[in-house]
């Protein structure tokens, strides 16, 4: 499968992911005052003005948030466009997806609905949303993938290949 499709796959499968989950979450009245899922994990419904954890809330503009959002899509999918392999794609796409449905919360809402509460004991981890999770999944594993050694890039191949002539091979 192409690097590109795949990514574009991703990122379709992320931000419908996100949407879905986030229409549901703004949809169950029982979330406004949270709801225990299991000893560690609630869910509740919290709009966050603010980019992760909540910073910058109500200091840069909601406007300004999309617009730095869109500069950095606009760039990812330029990367994504000249993706060496598959996992990088994949990546890609994940980051894009989540970005874009964040995005879109903040032109709808101004705001972006979190709604994942992890919490141990009376520690409470900033709540976040689906998108949250696949831009760090696809950070992660672009992450990951910048200290696998047996990768082969296509400049290798190329190097690679020109060495096999040079020796007959």
């Amino acid at each position: 499968m192409n690097n590109r499709v795949l990514g574009g796959l991703c990122a379709i499968a992320a931000f419908g992911f996100d949407q879905g989950t986030k229409a549901l979450a703004l949809n169950t009245p029982a979330l406004e005052n949270g709801v225990e899922v299991l000893p560690f994990l609630n869910l509740v419904r919290v709009l966050n003005d603010g980019v992760s954890f909540g910073m910058l809330g109500g200091v840069v503009p909601w406007w300004g948030l999309v617009a730095l959002a869109a500069v950095v899509v606009a760039w990812l999918l330029i990367w994504l466009w000249k993706a060496p392999d598959g996992l990088t794609g994949a990546a890609l796409g994940l980051i894009i997806g989540g970005a874009l449905g964040n995005i879109l919360d903040r032109l709808r809402y101004q705001a972006v609905p979190d709604f994942l509460d992890f919490h141990y004991g009376s520690y409470h981890w900033p709540s976040f949303n689906l998108a949250d999770v696949a831009i760090f999944c696809g950070a992660a594993l672009l992450f990951w993938d910048s200290f696998r050694t047996s990768k082969v890039r296509p400049e290798n191949r190329e190097q690679d290949n020109r060495k096999g002539d040079v020796t007959g091979g």
